[in-house]
């Protein structure tokens, strides 16, 4: 542990929250909400003063302790985040106290050729190209010197706070495999003294692919959970939009944010409508559409446009637009499937991946038939790339469950189901394996499709 800094800790709090809120009155519940809510603000700031990833992330989880213990007896405060960055920030400065030198460890703080900062705690005056601690630290950790897996790896886990798992399931590798990348990227960046700053404008591009994935990574684990009873994980979509329009704010003629942030906003307009009132999940057909979010899909048609002029448009342009084919479509049947389907010919060219092809070929089986897709599905599957991916056994399932293929796609659903931690998910593959594993009727009709930009089937919406 850092520090216990029990004093520290007394002085970080403010006055305890009213008692209308029902997490004041639970400080186990309290911790546990401002972990999920704030961990990437108190991390970031903590690191502005610890001057080390390691050294801020010990400091921030011993502040995490402290809480449980000081707020079960003196109340949860009425700002909880400013109360854990407070005995983060002490703690490191305590760290520092006790012997450690800024130059010891990853300058995340200060310039190679400057004097180390004494631990008053204040702030360093700097002249910010970015004024966000969070989207400060994104560029650090997607630092060019690193692997690009280990830099979105790196990022997702300290910055966005998303367990080990979670990013391993992003990648479609093994929790061990995602961890030792994990460990690796952290001593790399402390071996080569990385330093705390935002890149100059001419180091930008070398890093914002990266940060781009970062930001799609962590909408992507929110708009879908890995996991849990919530279909949706508000905090990390709200997180993820948050970032991107900073982004679009600092980097405004940048083609393939815009495309990123219109991508979000496409998306995220039918994030009201993905399930009913009592949890089951939606299907694109069965959405109300009058309850999509029609400013954030004008907001997102518009970038759209932006980011498909002037030149070969990127991977997040591409899939943007295929967001807003669906989006502006005034019915599912109105939906332009083969225009979706020419849309991931591009995005096949530009971003080969195994997860863009799972796509096309569901496009491909809306366009021209499920045969067509379900050939190209047995052709990823003898790949071998997308094993363990919960979304090609229920895609496959959904394929043939519209070919009459009723006990193929039964075996189908019960391997996607395997797959499968979210309940709102699970419920909704246990309720089509019942349907198939009844005698038989007509079941031939549309059952799903691609999520734009996103896993294609319907076992998502």
């Amino acid at each position: 542990m850092a520090g216990t800094g029990t004093a520290a800790d007394a002085a970080a709090g403010d006055d305890p929250a009213a008692g209308d809120d029902p997490a004041a009155a639970d400080p186990a519940a309290a911790v546990a909400d401002a972990h999920r809510r704030e961990w990437a603000f108190v991390l970031a700031a903590t690191a502005r003063v610890a001057g080390d990833i390691d050294l801020a992330e010990e400091c921030v989880q011993d502040a995490y302790v402290a809480a449980l213990d000081a707020w079960s007896r003196q109340g949860v405060p009425r700002n909880p985040a400013a109360w854990l960055t407070t005995a983060a920030r002490r703690r490191a400065i305590d760290a520092h106290r006790r012997g450690r030198t800024l130059r010891s460890k990853l300058p995340l703080l200060i310039e190679p050729d400057s004097q180390p900062e004494p631990p008053t705690g204040e702030e360093p005056q700097e002249d910010d190209v970015i004024p966000d601690d969070r989207l400060r630290l994104v560029f650090t950790c997607c630092h060019p010197a690193l692997a690009r897996e280990a830099q979105v790896a790196l990022t997702l886990r300290l910055v966005c706070g998303l367990t080990t798992g979670e990013i391993a399931q992003a990648f479609l590798v093994s929790e061990p495999t995602m961890a030792a990348r994990v460990t690796r990227a952290k001593k790399k960046i402390s071996a080569a003294r990385i330093a705390y700053r935002v890149p100059e404008a001419a180091e930008l591009p070398d890093r914002l692919d990266a940060v781009l994935t970062v930001v799609h990574l962590l909408y992507t684990t929110g708009h879908t959970a890995s996991a849990g009873n919530n279909l949706v994980r508000d905090d990390l979509v709200e997180r993820a939009i948050g970032l991107a329009r900073m982004l679009q704010t600092l980097m405004p003629d940048e083609r393939e944010v815009r495309g990123l942030l219109a991508l979000l906003l496409l998306t995220d307009a039918r994030r009201a409508t993905r399930a009913d009132a009592g949890g089951r999940l939606l299907l694109l057909e069965e959405q109300d559409r009058s309850r999509w979010d029609r400013r954030a899909i004008d907001e997102g048609t518009a970038l759209v446009t932006g980011a498909l002029r002037g030149g070969r448009p990127g991977r997040f342009a591409l899939q943007a637009a295929i967001a807003a084919l669906h989006a502006e479509a005034p019915s599912y049947g109105d939906t332009d499937w083969p225009q979706i389907l020419r849309l991931y010919d591009g995005l096949s060219q530009v971003w080969i991946s195994p997860v863009v092809a799972l796509n096309r070929a569901v496009a491909l089986a809306m366009a021209e038939g499920p045969e067509a897709g379900l050939a190209e599905i047995g052709n990823l599957e003898r790949e071998g790339h997308l094993a363990g991916y919960r979304y090609l056994p229920s895609a496959k399932a959904d394929l043939l469950r519209r070919l009459g293929r009723r006990a193929e796609a039964a075996q189908a659903y019960r391997e996607a189901l395997e797959l499968t931690s979210n309940e709102t998910e699970r419920n909704f593959l246990a309720g089509r394996l019942a349907e198939v594993s009844r005698p038989a009727r007509d079941s031939s009709g549309p059952g799903g499709t691609p999520s734009p930009g996103g896993p294609p089937t319907d076992s998502v919406n």
